[in-house]
């Protein structure tokens, strides 16, 4: 059998310059060193994979080399460095405190610091995984950590240091270990290749760069099984088939099927995935990524984030070019949408579509010019007229274009914006809604007529007497809703501005009683008044904040200063307190 060793081991790095991703923090190691200036506690953290039991070790083998070099890197000559690299130094101890995380082991711990080296300078205690210690051996060890020999050097690692307890944060010296870039491990993966006589396209093992989600060790193992499978030649769609990653063709042909309004397209793309077994979740978080990389590589200023090859950074660029802001904004919130949803859907697979579907209408119906209060305008609907449920308060001015046929509400503070329906007020075969499927296909005569005449949102003045009528007329016509109908009588309308008006109400119960048929009261109040502009906001009262007991006398005078039409009555027949 041959003597096969794996990457991770046989190119574990052996000194500082070998490290990977870490030149600052190796840099100051190394500074360390040759000045003399020694701590007699480290704490190296970080993620998994980056580094740092690899960087105790070097450390260890470096402080005890008898012939260091001038950038503070070991001989590799001396009688230490080849104890060590033979694995037989007796200077270094390493111990394991994920299975080593009890009183007892740290008591033999510290017993063993109480004996000098008998050859070399320092005895280095390398702790792995220290934040599994228990709350008694992180105790235990505080005396030793705090005051121990001049020969005992202590360097604990762990990839929580949030578990760690501060008195032993206290005594260390910290070193946080960073996550590697997609290009330095590309740039290691290839030196391998050439040591390996491995042949590997750049696409490929940027795959394998960014399956590793930063850490050397994960790469280099990610590396082995793709190189057994390829047979030494790395394709990049080898390395797709092996790690079950979605190729990025899928998302950049998504893009262009969003731009051009084209769902049936994305939804035969959605097909083409769930076809290769993909899972529905894994891809909307891929379009999502696909979407973000887009975001970051259209501005020069933010291209920097993209962490691939200069090559397929150069398509993300030119695709990025085609778009706006506007769209990318929308285009994550509805992919975080589906993803937040997924697993509470029925129909998973009906939700991905639903957010394709809408990914591809960002496009192809253009916005519309915002009304003056601010706010992206919501998709034109045409809609029958509608009789007003109560005779119009007023003629309109002199100069004043009459309201048009079609109506739109205009976003409503507080609310989530809505996709509205498009229908024909003259179709007299279905009044199903109809969906706008390709923005390219040319629509019916009638559609389009009406689609290309200009829209006035309606702003005609109103009084608050007119107000006041408009608002009676919603009780008087809907006298089932008794809970909505009760808020009603009893809520008061304060004026913000020109068009907003403060309903507020009594108590948390009634607000939210209030708040569902809000939409339906601002329709009626803009029919009513033709004003499209009317906005209404919920607010409780703030009296009602109050929750102190109220005497019998202060409830009189309460009612007194709230409803003054029961002064009357109360006058009248004599009522008042013993």
């Amino acid at each position: 059998m041959s003597n096969y060793i794996v990457s991770a081991r046989k190119y574990r790095p052996a000194s500082f310059s070998t490290v990977v991703g870490q030149q600052t923090l190796t840099h100051t190691l190394k500074t360390a060193i040759a000045s003399g200036r020694l701590a007699h506690a480290y704490l190296f953290c970080g993620p998994r994979g980056v580094g740092k039991t690899t960087c105790a070790r070097i450390f260890a083998k470096t402080i005890n080399c008898e012939h260091p070099t001038a950038d503070g890197e070991a001989c590799n000559e001396c009688a230490s460095c080849r104890a060590f690299n033979e694995q037989s130094s007796f200077n270094i101890i390493e111990m394991d405190a994920a299975s080593n995380n009890g009183v007892d082991a740290i008591r033999d711990l510290t017993e063993q610091v109480r004996i000098p080296p008998q050859a070399g300078r320092y005895k280095v205690y390398i702790i792995d995984e220290v934040h599994m210690l228990s709350a008694a051996a992180f105790n235990a060890f505080l005396k030793t950590l705090e005051e121990p020999p001049e020969y005992a050097i202590f360097v604990l690692a762990t990839t929580e240091k949030q578990k760690v307890i501060p008195t032993i944060l206290s005594r260390c010296q910290i070193y946080d270990f960073a996550r590697i870039t997609v290009p330095d491990i590309v740039q290691q993966l290839q030196y391998i290749c050439q040591e390996e006589g491995v042949t590997a396209e750049p696409a490929a093992l940027n795959v394998i760069a960014q399956k590793a989600d930063g850490a050397m060790r994960d790469a280099l193992s990610i590396f082995d099984q793709v190189t057994a499978s390829s047979q030494g030649n790395i394709t990049y769609q080898s390395a797709l088939d092996n790690l079950n990653v979605l190729d990025y063709e899928y998302y950049f042909r998504l893009v262009e099927a969003f731009l051009a309004g084209d769902v049936p397209q994305a939804l035969l793309i959605y097909k083409e995935v769930r076809d290769k077994g993909f899972d529905s979740q894994f891809f909307i978080n891929g379009l999502a990524q696909h979407l973000r990389d887009l975001m970051v590589a259209s501005t020069p200023q933010t291209i920097g984030l993209l962490e691939m090859n200069e090559e397929v950074g150069q398509r993300y660029v030119l695709q990025a070019a085609k778009l706006g802001p506007r769209f990318y904004y929308q285009a994550l919130d509805l992919c975080n949408s589906c993803d937040l949803n997924y697993r509470n859907a029925t129909n998973k697979q009906l939700l991905v579509e639903l957010t394709l579907i809408k990914l591809c209408q960002i496009v192809s119906v253009p916005p519309q010019s915002p009304p003056k209060g601010g706010g992206i305008k919501p998709i034109q609907t045409t809609s029958a007229p509608t009789t007003p449920s109560t005779p119009p308060p007023a003629p309109p001015k002199e100069g004043v274009a009459p309201s048009e046929s079609k109506t739109e509400l205009p976003p409503i503070q507080g609310e989530v914006k809505r996709t509205t329906e498009v229908r024909s007020a003259k179709n007299t075969v279905s009044n199903r809604p109809r969906i706008l499927v390709n923005a390219q296909q040319q629509a019916t005569p009638s559609v389009a007529a009406e689609s290309a005449e200009p829209y006035t949102a309606r702003r005609e003045a109103f009084t608050p007497e007119q107000l006041q009528q408009a608002w009676q007329g919603y009780i008087d016509q809907n006298p089932h809703e008794k809970v909505t109908i009760s808020s009603m009588r009893t809520a008061q309308l304060r004026q913000v501005n020109e068009t907003t008006y403060e309903v507020v109400v009594e108590g948390q119960a009634q607000a939210e009683s209030f708040e569902g048929s809000k939409t339906k009261i601002m329709k009626h109040l803009r029919d009513a008044l033709h004003n499209d502009m009317i906005a209404l906001d919920i607010k409780v009262s703030e009296s009602q904040e109050d929750h102190r007991i109220f005497t019998p006398r202060e409830v009189v005078e309460d009612i007194k200063q709230r409803r003054p039409d029961f002064v009357p009555f109360i006058e009248s027949f004599q009522l008042g307190l013993a």
